[in-house]
């Protein structure tokens, strides 16, 4: 177990290294303003000013621009590793500080999200496969076949134009209590809710077509122990991995439902910094995002184990 935990955190950090590194060099590479002109309209206050010669060669020796670009990322590199991403051009604060503040209304987006899909993909998912073929199963069937098609954004309209403006029941957008939890949640959870309960169903229909199935009813066990007991748990494994993807996703921001609630997390933060070109604002995300999906990917793989002891690591 510790060896592979070891092996899966190495992977883990040559992949967040990788990704880091492709996108400090994108961005330096990518065209259109350079940081320094950037720095020196904030300072002035003036979208529109143009800095002279010398006054982009004193902001370039101020914050080390100058340097080739290599120094830049290998002095970037460093910092990163002891938890400093930069700061902020617009801000002026730390990245790490502005990531941490938004971070709490984006995990509590997906938790909520998240809890909203299980609770209702799966069991609708075992209903469907333990009676296939049946009225239930084929508009259970497509209402996740409608809501996987449905884009979230349209989604997101649709739930604040029937919900806040012509029911007047929650908020349009914002950041608050319960009521403003409710429909950013759902938004995420619809389209996540119909890909876990079709994989739900499929998986459950596999398991129940085994032998040790045909097995246990042969010896005379209930159709309701056979599936809670011996099929539900050797189905989870597929149903897992999804979840803990999209909760990944999550985690790493959901940046159009978050744009579109006004909701103010880590996806509204990267749509916000690249709109500014804030740079090392979207490096800090991306790094985010690559150790936030690095991390779920291996507490699925551990969780494996957990639900079925056959497997072995």
């Amino acid at each position: 177990m510790l060896k592979y935990v070891a092996k899966r955190s190495l992977i883990a950090v040559f992949v967040v290294f990788v990704v880091a590194s492709m996108t400090y060099f994108l961005l330096s590479i990518m065209p259109g303003e350079t940081p320094v002109t950037i720095v020196q309209r904030v300072f002035v206050g003036d979208p529109e000013y143009n800095p002279s010669q010398s006054e982009i060669t004193a902001t370039e020796q101020m914050f080390n621009l100058g340097d080739p670009l290599w120094v830049q990322y290998l002095r970037w590199l460093r910092n990163a590793l002891h938890g400093d991403f930069g700061t902020s051009i617009y801000s002026g604060r730390p990245v790490f500080d502005e990531i941490m503040v938004r971070l709490p209304a984006t995990i509590e987006l997906a938790v909520a999200a998240t809890i909203i899909s299980v609770l209702i993909a799966i069991p609708l998912g075992v209903i469907s496969a333990a009676k296939q073929n049946s009225k239930l199963d084929y508009l259970s069937m497509g209402l996740a076949t409608f809501f996987i098609a449905m884009p979230s954004f349209w989604l997101g309209l649709i739930l604040i134009l029937v919900f806040s403006l012509y029911l007047n029941l929650l908020p349009v957008a914002g950041y608050g209590g319960l009521q403003h939890l409710i429909l950013p949640a759902v938004t995420l959870s619809a389209g996540m809710m119909a890909v876990t309960t079709r994989l739900t169903r499929s998986s459950v229909l596999e398991v129940l077509r085994l032998d040790y199935v045909r097995t246990a009813r042969a010896k005379g066990v209930g159709e309701r122990a056979i599936l809670y007991t011996h099929v539900l748990r050797n189905a989870m494994i597929p149903v897992v991995t999804i979840v803990g993807l999209q909760l990944g996703f999550l985690l790493a921001g959901t940046v159009i439902v978050e744009t579109i609630f006004a909701w103010p997390g880590i996806g509204k933060l990267l749509i916000d910094s690249i709109d500014a070109r804030d740079i090392p604002v979207i490096q800090g995300c991306a790094v985010l995002m690559a150790i936030t999906f690095s991390l779920v990917n291996l507490l699925v793989d551990l969780s494996y184990y957990l639900l079925d002891p056959r497997v072995r690591l």
